[in-house]
């Protein structure tokens, strides 16, 4: 029998190789389209794996981004053409299909000046390209499939790519000390629960109960600093063995960017729960698996070059 599909547009980012990872736990197959499959600068490639996608398709998740937010002030037409354009071009070819659609989407469309979570409804107020880039995506997807489903996240982390725990580990090896912005202030999220949220998403359309489309918010569920984030992350990594280095507390002042950052990146998620059930995500308790995870894997890379 032939497993339910969801063509999937990005193959190796966090949350792309985590959906890959636990589609078949949830009944569905993965069909995951990597840049050379379908460059997301090339609409009619994009148009094209839609189309042709096999009757067996029943979602197309976009888990595919331009996500250098500093180079984007440099690059702004790929930022907008792969953040806003291509997403578009996703939704129009879904709407054709009647195919439900799902794409993610980040806390830097806020900018950041609130000093409680942030909900839906909030004005939005980016402060750099990439925000601009990704807001224009989240409008145009819901003009041409107002059904889609558009996930806000931030503070992504996993044992894949590149992000602040493998760059905390990395650098808590090599340095007696680090400094951590501690005045910018967000949810952490496992890109293993986007995936499971983008996933039950996915099933519910299947089974027939689905909340309405829109925009909703996923994030972890307890907001930190960074710093507050670093201080996490080196007691677990403490607690298994790992040199431990002191960490201090700076300003954003202290640590310019090319981009600015919102330093207030908290989303509230009740919206999600509500029409979907899908709560917020455990933030510790996937941190501390995923420490784990990647202390082991060093471990045994230093085994084998041995």
């Amino acid at each position: 029998m032939t497993r339910p599909q969801i063509l999937q547009f990005g193959s190796s980012g966090q949350v792309a190789r985590e959906i890959i990872a636990q589609a078949s736990r949830h009944g569905f197959s993965v069909q995951a389209l990597s840049r050379s499959d379908a460059d997301l600068r090339d609409l009619d490639a994009i148009e094209r794996a839609i189309d042709s996608a096999p009757e067996s398709t029943v979602a197309v998740v976009n888990a595919a981004a331009y996500t250098a937010v500093d180079a984007a002030e440099d690059d702004e037409a790929t930022a907008f053409a792969v953040n806003a354009t291509a997403p578009a071009v996703m939704a129009q070819a879904c709407a054709k299909r009647g195919l439900p659609f799902v794409h993610f989407s980040t806390d830097y469309v806020f900018d950041g000046t609130l000093s409680r979570p942030y909900v839906e409804t909030d004005p939005v107020a980016p402060l750099g390209v990439y925000g601009n880039s990704k807001l224009a995506g989240e409008r145009a997807i819901l003009d041409a499939l107002p059904t889609a489903v558009i996930l806000r996240t931030a503070w992504v982390f996993s044992t894949h790519g590149s992000n602040f725990v493998k760059s905390m580990l990395k650098l808590g090896a090599e340095r007696d000390r680090l400094a951590i912005v501690a005045d910018q202030r967000g949810c952490p999220t496992p890109a293993s629960e986007i995936a499971n949220a983008a996933i039950a998403i996915v099933a519910k359309w299947q089974a027939g109960t689905a909340g309405p489309g829109g925009i909703y918010h996923f994030a972890g569920d307890m907001p930190v600093s960074w710093k507050e984030f670093a201080d996490s992350i080196f007691s677990l990594a403490g607690s298994m063995g790992r040199r431990v280095p002191e960490v201090a507390a700076i300003s954003t002042d202290e640590y310019p960017t090319r981009a600015r950052r919102p330093a207030n990146s908290m989303l509230n998620c009740d919206k999600l729960q509500k029409a979907w059930g899908i709560g917020p995500a455990d933030w510790r308790a996937a941190l501390a698996r995923d420490v784990q995870s990647i202390i082991a894997t060093e471990l045994g890379k230093q085994e084998s070059d041995v």
